[in-house]
């Protein structure tokens, strides 16, 4: 009998297709508009992005990203390049299975729409989903999720359909950061930073009971349990645990913060903030991860980069060190093949 058909789904958060600003608004219109992202209200939602936040935020973003863009050789949006390699070299790995792997990103392009039509006509016996967020979030998993699933549900053969949820603790995953260290001499640096992106409070307290605070009553800086085991925060600090360990770091040597906030009802401690706190205190070299992002992207390059580098000389200090991203490094491969082999 031969073997079954197997679709592999990568996904992506997204990127504009130029630092135009007119491709700029187009990707923050859909990326902003998403319920899972902005959780209020249709029509307050409608009103703050496409009234205020958009029009706005836009030309700012263009120049941002445009900045992003001559980072490159190729004048392409790294996370694009990134994923696009991992594509590539996953296929390679599981090309005698009959196995065919496929990337779309969440927003823009290539979109799902589009690859999920693709993979409609292939007649896949089953299809596995792996969004490429290491820490599952209603905000970028869920939404990946949900749009997957809501396509597919219109078709009228629906095969059998894996997903993957998160993978913070798989070893591909956490070796290839590992791995990235060796490049960088930990003792050389005053203290080093584990840096994911930010959620709004509320968001990461949608996880638990309608009662429950911000994992006020779980011990999500500690442990993973039955109860908090899809909690972002709590799964942040267990990828660090992990790292930790495999670094040989005490607790002292770190800090585990979050980046890229909007308001202060954000998850805390601010990664910005502890940058300025460090260098205030006299430090001198900061060695930054961010182990959220496994392609190298605007908030690892340019905020981390580049702003946090600013804000450190500001205050005295003189380098933050950014470690890069897994991108394409074979470990991580190992990793992903691991999780769609488990799977298939």
């Amino acid at each position: 009998m031969s073997k079954k058909k197997t679709g592999v789904l990568l996904i992506q958060l997204g990127t504009p297709d130029s630092p135009k600003t007119r491709d700029v608004r187009i990707y923050l219109r859909e990326f902003l508009n998403d319920p899972r992202v902005i959780d209020i209200p249709w029509l307050p939602r409608k009103l703050l992005v496409n009234g205020i936040i958009v029009p706005f935020r836009a030309p700012k973003s263009a120049k941002i990203y445009q900045e992003l863009w001559d980072m490159t050789d190729d004048g392409i949006s790294p996370l694009m390049t990134h994923t696009e390699k991992v594509k590539e070299l996953l296929q390679d790995r599981l090309k005698n299975d009959n196995v065919i792997v496929e990337m779309a990103m969440r927003y823009q392009n290539p979109s799902m729409d589009s690859v999920l039509s693709k993979m409609k006509t292939a007649n896949y016996d089953e299809i596995i989903i792996l969004p490429l967020f290491p820490q599952y979030a209603s905000a970028s998993t869920g939404s990946a999720i949900e749009k997957a699933l809501d396509i597919i549900r219109k078709w009228w053969v629906i095969p059998n359909i894996k997903v993957i949820s998160q993978f913070y603790d798989n070893e591909g995953y956490l070796d290839s950061i590992v791995e990235r260290t060796k490049e960088f001499h930990l003792k050389s640096y005053d203290h080093i930073l584990f840096s994911y992106h930010g959620l709004p409070e509320r968001q990461v307290d949608k996880v638990y009971e309608e009662d429950t605070d911000l994992c006020t009553d779980q011990p999500c800086e500690s442990e993973i349990n039955d109860k908090n085991k899809f909690c972002y925060k709590a799964t942040c600090f267990a990828t660090t645990r992990l790292l930790a360990e495999k670094l040989g770091l005490k607790e002292e040597d770190y800090t585990v913060c979050f980046q890229s906030r909007l308001d202060k009802k954000w998850l805390t401690p601010f990664s910005d903030k502890i940058v300025e706190e460090r260098a205030k205190k006299g430090d001198k070299n900061l060695l930054a991860f961010s182990p959220a992002f496994v392609a190298d992207c605007l908030e690892t390059l340019v905020e981390i980069g580049g702003e946090y580098q600013e804000i450190f000389e500001e205050h005295g200090g003189e380098k933050v060190q950014l470690v890069p991203s897994s991108n394409s490094h074979p470990r991580f491969i190992d990793g992903l093949e691991e999780l769609v082999r488990e799977r298939m």
